[in-house]
């Protein structure tokens, strides 16, 4: 066997095999509320440019990145990170009347969530960081809340750890956007119940006798005679 051979023999051996991981679910439980609960239609989800490939990104100590050949998402992280905000808003919210943007044939939100995630990544000996931005529209597309989110989560160093804390963290912003979802939910509800108390009008009794007004006879006129 030649030189190369044998370089490319050795390099075989020396290279270990790829890893490859998967953002925790967690254990959202199911709804319980069957198919009843607020409709929360789920995107458009817009992931950072850097997060859109196979390898894991590790932050390095002085703020660079570097892109680790060994450590693979097992799929795509965009559906992988959707699909996990889409089982926490489900339990959260107790409603099975969820969709994922762009897939609402025959379905009629009666809220939208619209995010956008700028960062979601850690590193040997930095914390898991979550920034993201989110609003939240009602079901005739009027803006209700919209926040920035920056957070954060520790974990020992490894990598499996450090895919730990960033799917914790995508669970607090779930967690977070559940609750302004549900405050509009009850708002609105609030609103419809309020709308027929207005309407009311008090009606006169049917057993009361109309009221008919009373002539008064006019005084007959005195004639003086001279």
């Amino acid at each position: 066997m030649g030189l190369a051979g044998l370089l490319a023999l050795a390099g075989c051996v020396a290279t270990p095999p790829a890893q490859f991981y998967q953002l925790p679910q967690g254990n959202p439980g199911l709804p319980l509320g069957g198919n009843h609960g607020v409709a929360v239609l789920l995107g458009p989800l817009k992931l950072a440019d850097y997060l859109q490939r196979e390898t894991l990104v590790q932050r390095q100590q002085d703020g660079s990145l570097a892109i680790s050949q060994q450590a693979r998402w097992a799929g795509s992280l965009q559906d992988d990170v959707a699909q996990l905000l889409l089982r926490q808003l489900a339990a959260r919210l107790d409603s099975s009347r969820l969709a994922l943007y762009p897939d609402r044939v025959g379905f009629k939100p009666e809220a939208q969530l619209l995010l956008s995630i700028g960062r979601l990544d850690a590193g040997p000996y930095q914390p898991a960081v979550l920034e993201a931005q989110w609003r939240l529209l009602d079901g005739d597309g009027k803006m209700r809340d919209s926040r920035v989110v920056s957070l954060q989560e520790q974990h020992n160093g490894e990598l499996s750890d450090q895919v730990r804390a960033q799917g914790l963290l995508l669970q607090k912003l779930a967690a977070q956007m559940a609750d302004a979802v549900g405050a509009m939910s009850r708002a609105a509800a609030a609103s419809r119940a309020a709308v027929p108390a207005q309407r009311k009008v008090a009606r006169p009794s049917k057993s009361a006798a109309p009221r008919i007004p009373v002539v008064k006879p006019v005084p007959a006129a005195e004639v003086y005679r001279f």
